[in-house]
C-alpha cells in the first residue's frame, strides 16, 4: 500500500513541476513578445521625510492581474539625472500672483546644472514661451512677469498644456511641468467630470511621459471668488496631477497661498527621488494607453508614476 501511494506520489510531483515548468516558460515567452516601456517613478515616504531607497527587485509592475517582467530601474541621479522642466503660468491669473515670482525665480535659479528649464504663459490656447528650454537658471529666472491679469485671455488651461506638450521635443531627459493657474476651464463652462479638453490634455501627457505638479493660484474677476467655479478647478488640477506621477498643491477655495516655498520644496524633494523604470508590457496588436499599477512591499515607501502608459503595438 505505501509503495502504491508512493508512486502516485512520484507522478503527481513529475506532473505539477511539468505544469510549473510549462507556466514559466509560457510567461517567459509572453515576456520576450511584450514591449519595452519606460516610465517615470517617485518614491515617497509614507510617514517623515527619510524615503527608503528601492531596488529593482523591490518593484512590482502589473497590468490587470498580469505581473510584468521589470527590466530596469535606475535612480535619475549622476548621468541619468537629466530633467527639462517648464514652469507654465496662466496669464488669466490675478495680479497677487507677482507676489510669489520671487518664490519661483529662487527655486529656478537654485536648479542643479543637470535640468533645463523653460517659462511659459498660458494665453489663448497655447503656451507661449517667455524663455525656451535652457541651462541658463539666471536666465529662464528673468523671463518671469507678471500676469496679464485678463478674465478669459486664457479660455482653457488645458488647451495650453497639450499645446507644450505637443511641441515639445522627445528627449531621454526626463520631462516635467509646473502648471500655476486656478485650473478652471472657461471654454468648456460647466462643472462636472467630463471635460473633455481635461481629459485630452491628461492623455497627451501620460502618451508623452509628461509629470505634471500644479499650485493652485486664483483668477481675476467673478472666476476669483466663486466657490463653484474654483470647487471644479482645484478638482481639475488634482486629477490632472494625480494621473501623470505629480502631485497638487492648494490652500483652499479662496485666495492666493502666502507662499509657493513650501510647495516648490516639496517638488524639489520629489525631483531628487525619481527612478527610471523599464519593464515588458503586454503585447499589444495596436499602439495605445494601457493601466498599470507599480507598487513595492518595502516597508514605510510608496511608489507614485502615471496611472497609464503608452505600449506600441506589434510590428506587422
Amino acid at each position: 500500500m505505501n509503495k502504491r501511494l508512493l508512486v502516485i506520489s512520484t507522478v503527481l510531483g513529475l506532473f505539477l513541476g511539468a505544469a510549473v515548468t510549462r507556466c514559466l516558460a509560457a510567461e517567459e515567452a509572453r515576456a520576450a513578445d511584450g514591449a519595452s516601456v519606460h516610465m517615470l517613478v517617485t518614491v515617497e515616504a509614507v510617514h517623515g521625510s527619510n524615503v527608503p531607497v528601492i531596488n529593482r527587485e523591490d518593484v512590482q509592475v502589473h497590468e490587470g492581474r498580469d505581473r510584468d517582467k521589470v527590466t530596469g530601474w535606475v535612480p535619475a541621479q549622476g548621468d541619468h539625472a537629466g530633467l527639462e522642466l517648464v514652469v507654465m503660468l496662466d496669464d488669466g491669473s490675478n495680479v497677487s500672483l507677482g507676489s510669489q515670482l520671487e518664490d519661483l525665480r529662487q527655486f529656478i535659479v537654485a536648479q542643479p546644472a543637470s535640468t533645463k528649464i523653460g517659462v511659459a504663459y498660458m494665453q489663448n490656447g497655447i503656451a507661449k514661451m517667455e524663455q525656451k528650454l535652457t541651462s541658463d537658471h539666471a536666465l529662464a529666472a528673468k523671463a518671469l512677469r507678471l500676469p496679464m491679469g485678463i478674465s478669459g485671455i486664457n479660455g482653457s488651461p488645458y488647451f495650453s498644456l497639450s499645446d507644450l506638450i505637443k511641441h515639445w521635443p522627445e528627449t531621454t531627459a526626463r520631462r516635467e511641468v509646473i502648471l500655476v493657474s486656478d485650473g478652471i476651464d472657461r471654454y468648456y463652462g460647466i462643472g462636472d467630470m467630463l471635460d473633455p479638453y481635461l481629459a485630452a490634455a491628461i492623455e497627451d501627457a501620460q502618451r508623452a511621459g509628461v509629470v505634471v505638479y500644479v499650485i493652485y493660484t486664483p483668477g481675476v474677476g467673478h472666476y476669483g471668488h466663486s466657490y463653484w467655479l474654483t470647487y471644479w478647478g482645484q478638482l481639475y488640477l488634482a486629477q490632472v496631477a494625480e494621473e501623470t506621477g505629480g502631485e497638487s498643491y492648494y490652500i483652499g477655495f479662496f485666495g492666493p497661498p502666502v507662499a509657493f516655498t513650501p510647495y516648490l520644496d516639496n517638488v524639489e524633494h520629489r525631483l531628487t527621488n525619481q527612478y527610471l523604470l523599464t519593464f515588458t508590457a503586454k503585447p499589444q496588436k495596436k499602439s495605445g494607453l494601457q493601466r498599470v499599477k507599480v507598487t513595492t512591499e518595502v516597508p514605510n515607501a510608496e511608489l507614485v508614476s502615471a496611472d497609464v502608459v503608452y505600449v506600441p503595438g506589434a510590428q506587422p
